[in-house]
């Protein structure tokens, strides 16, 4: 296909540049698409535990996982958020390398740092949500409403490179546990760090 074609009726330099920047940014709208899941990781989250949205649930320490993401922006301007702050008090990052996520944080506690198969930046879990609680959804933030519905729900496939710490979201959650979703998290916390399940993290 052409993407240029050479018209008898001259153009003005400017209307010409434009129209090149406007062709040479179409594959940016497809810039932050995931890479499929393998087979392999498909496949080996099948028979497995699952949650509401039928996604496998994990073993604390397994690095690879089939993941349902979401996407939010602090955009969104809902109850009881903070503005571009995360629920650990520190400002919503969305840079080249290193970018924001929300989960529940008995499942990727706060720190947990994961990559996305075919993107390349460092996803940190530092916020979660009432709709997560409970599930293995991880949400990934985005800094605009249109950015975020392109994301809209993806299953993708996630390494997680570092675990976060379940003590210190345990510390923040204690006083946060006048709400469903929080007391909820804590509780889940405080049994999994009563148990040895957690000595190989």
């Amino acid at each position: 296909m052409k993407l240029f074609s050479v018209s008898k009726t001259k153009q003005p330099a400017a209307v010409l540049l434009l129209t090149a920047l406007a062709v040479l940014s179409i594959p940016a709208a497809h810039a932050e698409l995931p890479a499929k899941p393998s087979q392999k990781i498909v496949a080996d989250s099948q028979g497995r535990k699952t949650d509401k949205h039928g996604m496998a649930s994990y073993a604390d320490g397994e690095h690879t996982r089939h993941v349902r993401t979401t996407a939010y922006s602090c955009m969104e301007n809902e109850p009881g958020a903070h503005g571009n702050l995360n629920a650990a008090g520190t400002v919503l990052k969305y840079g080249k390398t290193i970018r924001s996520a929300a989960a529940d944080w008995s499942v990727y506690p706060l720190g947990t740092k994961f990559k996305i198969k075919g993107l390349p930046y460092t996803y940190v879990v530092e916020d979660y949500g009432s709709a997560l609680t409970g599930t293995n959804t991880i949400d990934i933030y985005k800094p605009t409403l249109r950015k975020m519905n392109h994301w809209g729900t993806r299953k993708v496939e996630i390494t997680v490179v570092k675990w976060g710490c379940y003590d210190k979201s345990r510390r923040i959650l204690k006083h946060r546990t006048g709400y469903w979703h929080c007391r909820k998290m804590y509780n889940e916390i405080k049994r999994k760090l009563s148990s040895e399940a957690l000595a190989k993290l």
